[in-house]
């Protein structure tokens, strides 16, 4: 057998390997959307998570970069591979086979990026509608108000003293009825408002203080004064949008105390940058004497929550709930 031809002979048996290689690469990248523990493994960046819901986004995190670095030495390997085996030889001049129109091969690299990608899209949309589940009665309800250039809070509960009805309250009116139906019944509500100036006393970080329960689950309807703002407690993981004339929700269990770091995430204007808030989690006894505090400042009521609800916006409410 001549030289080129034993080569080609021994060539056979790494391209038969290959398409194994790239199933095991693809079964590896894909099976990064099982379920783990997310504390085995390094959070790439992330906080640590304070919520009960966050781990899940932490966990859908670190699955994405597990299959980016199981695809990223995949083809790196195939890459050097090429580069040695398939090198130019000193001794011969020849122009070695041309394979064209190999349609497994072809095939190969086109179906797996489109395996990975729908894998990747099944475990994203997974959690993403898990995350926005909202249930029929959270033990509180958080109305946050975004304006140019801080934050404020209704706190929509039953405080000792404090008379009203959140359900009927002009300034709620930009929440859709959906979200109202399931406010406490005479909920006279207090609130905390903020300014790019204010600080947090215990801590001194710049944007009014959040503060919410351990352990209770905690609704946040969305409202925007003006422009669109973005919610975003950096240890939840999450963010949304705070939209004019359109309510977002979503809820969180706090289950870690603590004072952590808040900010809008959408460039709001000039100021955008001065948009800082605190989250204070504390016990439930805590945060009901924190009520009481604000109610006795004379903070009882609501502030303004924003524009109106648009038709668009009003009309596909029935996928609120």
């Amino acid at each position: 057998m001549s030289p080129n031809g034993s080569d080609r002979s021994s060539r056979r048996p790494m391209r038969r390997k290959l398409p194994q290689v790239l199933t095991a690469g693809l079964v590896l990248a894909t099976a990064t959307g099982c379920s783990y523990n997310w504390e085995d493994f390094p959070r790439l960046g992330m906080p640590t998570p304070v919520t009960e819901e966050a781990p899940r986004i932490l966990s859908l995190w670190q699955g994405s970069w597990a299959a980016a670095l199981v695809v990223g030495v995949l083809v790196w390997g195939l890459i050097i591979w090429a580069i040695i085996f398939h090198r130019r030889s000193r001794t011969k001049v020849e122009v070695p086979p041309q394979t064209r129109y190999n349609m497994p091969i072809e095939a190969l690299y086109t179906i797996t990026p489109l395996i990975i990608v729908s894998v990747l899209f099944y475990f994203t949309a997974r959690d993403q509608s898990k995350l926005l589940e909202l249930s029929d009665k959270p033990a509180h309800t958080v109305n946050v108000v975004g304006y140019q250039w801080s934050w404020g809070f209704n706190y929509v509960e039953n405080v000792p003293g404090v008379t009203g009805d959140a359900k009927k309250d002009a300034n709620l009116a930009a929440i859709p009825d959906k979200l109202k139906d399931q406010f406490p019944a005479n909920a006279g509500g207090v609130y905390d408002a903020g300014i790019p100036g204010t600080r947090n006393p215990q801590t001194g970080n710049p944007g009014p203080t959040l503060w919410l329960p351990k352990g209770e689950k905690v609704r946040f309807v969305l409202t925007s004064r003006d422009v669109i703002h973005s919610f975003w407690s950096v240890p939840f993981l999450m963010k949304m949008d705070v939209i004019p004339g359109h309510t977002n929700a979503f809820e969180v269990t706090p289950n870690r105390e603590g004072t952590y770091l808040g900010k809008c995430a959408e460039l709001c204007g000039v100021d955008h940058s001065r948009m800082l808030f605190n989250v204070k989690v504390v016990s439930p006894e805590r945060y009901q004497a924190h009520l009481k505090e604000l109610a006795e400042k004379g903070q009882t009521g609501y502030i303004p929550s924003g524009i109106e609800q648009t038709d668009p916006a009003r009309n596909a409410e029935k996928n609120v709930l």
